[in-house]
């Protein structure tokens, strides 16, 4: 197969930028999909059992808040779009979600070690995230960051279940 370049080194053709998209949309954006929607999960998870089933209004900081509620509002000005659930989690980026383990790390860190890596690894793919989220074609360092990320999911998942006191997996609707 041959290497799929960034279309904008070249003359303008729409297959080319066809190809990008697919190419992202095959190797990289799907595993962006899976680290942040995961991130959610376990942070829900935790925190419902750490804090209480309504851990968002108690652990979650108010510009967080405030800008989940704002998206919310822009979803229900637009009821024509598909919902992106009723847990305002599904409302915020991979910074917010970095930011709430963060701060709650004193209560992740027993259920998850790892805590402060995983924060540090959410960090490291933040700039290619946003790069790909705004349809910019990564190269390998970004391939690889979202990569090594990707592949330190089961890990992370495995914690809560080793956990002395095991989380069970919550989605958040």
């Amino acid at each position: 197969m041959p290497r799929v370049r960034d279309f904008r080194q070249f003359a303008f053709q729409p297959d080319r930028i066809a190809r990008c998209g697919r190419n992202i949309g095959v190797k990289v954006y799907w595993k962006l999909y899976v680290i942040e929607n995961t991130i959610r999960i376990v942070l829900h998870s935790i925190l419902s059992v750490q804090v209480s089933p309504n851990w968002w209004s108690l652990a979650v900081d108010a510009r967080i808040v405030g800008n989940a509620q704002r998206f919310r509002r822009n979803y229900a000005a637009n009821p024509h779009n598909a919902s992106p659930g009723t847990h305002d989690i599904h409302l915020i980026f991979l910074s917010d979600l970095t930011e709430i383990m963060r701060a709650n790390s004193h209560l992740i860190s027993p259920v998850v070690p790892t805590t402060n890596q995983w924060i540090l690894t959410l960090e490291g793919i933040r700039v290619s995230r946003n790069l790909v989220g705004h349809m910019n074609f990564p190269n390998a360092f970004d391939r690889n960051a979202i990569d090594a990320a990707y592949a330190q999911l089961p890990s992370l998942l495995a914690q809560l279940s080793s956990s002395p006191r095991p989380i069970p997996t919550v989605i958040p609707q």
